[in-house]
């Protein structure tokens, strides 16, 4: 087996049999607090759903199917592939009463609640309604999504970093780094110390006799 491989899976994280995934990330607090060791929650019963067939990404435009916001479109923030959940930005909120302590009464701050999806549509770019895709090939053998009800394919959105920025698409300005720069070799490896080095280059000559040097 590939060092590589044996790496991935020590640094894989174990979770309990009868683990519950939520929005929140298994590492955080809040997660944690959910899943104490020892608790058996309501096990969830989920589709899984193969990688190779998983056609909803983060950046996606789709429209809600079902819900008190159905009809409505938006971008796809978060995916969560152990529940089959998908998080869109500013729909499908609800309020949830924080920060109460002492005299401070708190307020109410607006959360996107996660939706199923069998309850979304991607929309297709040719006329922004939804459709239904698959997977299918090009000659080329590049494998895209394709809308089943105008054959447009709909290519997956770039991905952004966490700040937002995608590296496809950033120009650098006049203070970065070119990867031109960084790239260039601009230190020799020797094994002369830091004290020879500096001599070296400052034309210092040492004419006292050394003491032997070992090297193990």
């Amino acid at each position: 087996m590939r060092l590589t491989a044996l790496m991935c899976m020590a640094a894989k994280a174990a979770y309990p049999k009868n683990y519950r995934y939520g929005s929140m990330r298994p590492w955080t607090f809040v997660a944690l607090k959910r899943n104490p060791p020892g608790k058996q929650r309501r096990k969830i019963f989920v589709d899984k759903i193969p990688n190779e067939e998983w056609s909803v990404f983060k950046g996606d435009t789709v429209e809600i199917l079902a819900g008190k916001d159905k009809g409505k479109q938006g971008k796809v923030t978060q995916v969560f592939r152990h529940r089959n959940w998908v998080i869109l930005e500013g729909l499908n909120t609800h309020f949830r009463y924080i920060g109460k302590s002492g005299e401070y009464r708190g307020t109410y701050v607006a959360s996107e609640s996660p939706l199923l999806l069998s309850q979304i549509s991607i929309i297709d770019p040719t006329d922004r309604k939804p459709t239904e895709v698959e997977w299918r090939f090009t000659e080329e053998g590049e494998k895209v999504r394709v809308s089943l009800r105008t054959g447009r394919i709909i290519p997956k959105p770039p991905v952004q970093r966490s700040d937002g920025i995608v590296p496809e698409q950033w120009k650098d300005g006049p203070k970065d780094t070119s990867t031109e720069d960084a790239l260039r070799k601009t230190y020799t490896p020797s094994l002369k110390t830091l004290q020879e080095e500096v001599m070296e280059a400052m034309g210092i000559k040492e004419e006292r006799k050394q003491r032997p040097t070992y090297w193990y």
